[in-house]
Formats: structure tokens, sequence, C-alpha cells
């Protein structure tokens, strides 16, 4: 099987927020929110088993998804996608607002925003597909969303081993050019797959990922 197949699919990134029964806020980045009906307005969002949001979800029967725009720093990707909502507070930054029911809706680096109930749901294996009736959608910015192929070729993003669309691929490297006898060296993160060229000697001590957040003793070093 080719799953280079599968990079020809076109998605967005989003955001799912909820509060569980506690109140605890939670929040996720999907990349496979969609539209499924027009009358009555349903959509449907497939969410890891293991995700804290998914829990908050299925508690709450409610749920948001916050559209992404296309300049979302990698640094709010990074708190929300590679981050667990069970001891990190992805909120604490963000703008958001509470609705009076005690729904999470996350306003910061929208284009759009939708306020779900949970309908139905359907088993899928690692994920949950979940179908929501949608409540109410509001316009947040003109921005253009960021779409998942943006993402990864521009933003040079990596994709959550969670994610619906995350595929295990050879780690072997891809042939480079020679274009000169000294290589360039650069540093791999083994929690996401992020790379930062540069630093021959070693990254800096105060060096975080910018999208998974952890520091220089979880990058190894690589030559480009």
């Amino acid at each position: 099987m080719d799953i280079k197949a599968f990079h020809s699919l076109s998605y967005g990134l989003y955001v799912v927020t909820a509060a569980g029964e506690d109140g605890k806020k939670c929040g996720c980045v999907v990349n496979t929110f969609q539209q499924v009906t027009s009358e009555p307005p349903q959509v449907s969002v497939a969410i890891n088993k293991e995700n804290a949001t998914l829990a908050a979800v299925l508690e709450s029967g409610r749920f948001c998804v916050t559209v992404l725009e296309q300049d979302t720093p990698m640094e709010f990707i990074g708190t929300f996608g590679f981050h667990s909502s069970t001891d990190t507070d992805k909120f604490a930054a963000a703008d958001y607002r509470v609705c009076g029911d005690g729904l999470v809706q996350l306003l910061e680096h929208g284009v759009a925003l939708f306020t779900c109930t949970v309908v139905n749901t359907v088993d899928v294996g690692t994920h949950m597909v979940v179908y929501g009736l949608v409540d109410d959608a509001e316009v947040l910015s003109p921005a253009d969303p960021l779409t998942y192929a943006y993402y990864h070729t521009v933003k040079r993003g990596k994709t959550p081993p969670k994610a619906s669309s995350y595929i295990v691929e050879s780690a072997a490297a891809e042939p480079v050019a020679e274009t000169s006898s000294a290589p360039r060296v650069g540093w791999r993160c083994t929690v996401c797959g992020y790379i930062q060229e540069g630093y021959p000697d070693g990254l800096p001590a105060d060096f975080r990922c910018p999208v998974c957040g952890v520091g220089p003793e979880m990058f190894e070093r690589i030559e480009l």
C-alpha cells in the first residue's frame, strides 16, 4: 500500500473544546471535522478515545469546534495538539469564553466557531466519530482558514500520534544531494518530529520545541 495516497486527501485544522461534568476545560486539535447534512445542520468529528476531550464531550453531550486561521502560531497548535488536558491547562494563555451551561468556546486564532449537541456516536476502533447538531455558528475572522496541507508544507508541522490521519512511516532518511563536503546539522524532536536547523554545537538550554514544547534533552542530532 502506498500511504502517500492519503496525503492527497483535503483537510482543515480545528480545535474541539468541551467541559466535563467537573467543569474542567478540555480541548484538542483535530483535522476530521466536517459538515454531513444541511437540514438540519449536522457535523461530525473523529476524536481519539485516549483524549480527555472526548471524555468531556461524551459526559456533557455538547462540544464546540474552532476553525483555525492560516497564521495560527505553531506554539498554539503545539499546546492544543501535543499536550493532554488531563495535566495541562491549555486555556491558561488563550482567549476563550464560557457559556451559561459551562461550555467552553475557544476564540483565539479562530476563523469560525460551531456550537454543537451530540446526537450520535460511532466506535471506529482507536477513535470515536461524534455526530453533532449545530446549535449555533458564527464567523470570528475574515482570515483564511488553515488547511492541513499548508500546516505540513509551509509550517512544516507534524501529526500527533493520536490523530486520525497519523500514519507511521519509515524512519529511513531521504537522500540528500551532495552540495557541500560539510553536512548541514539539524535537531529532530523525538516527541513530535519537528526539525530545527543549525546549532552545530547543541541547542540552547532554554530552547523549547515550537510544536510540542519539550526541551533540548528530547532532541536528537541529525544531518540534513
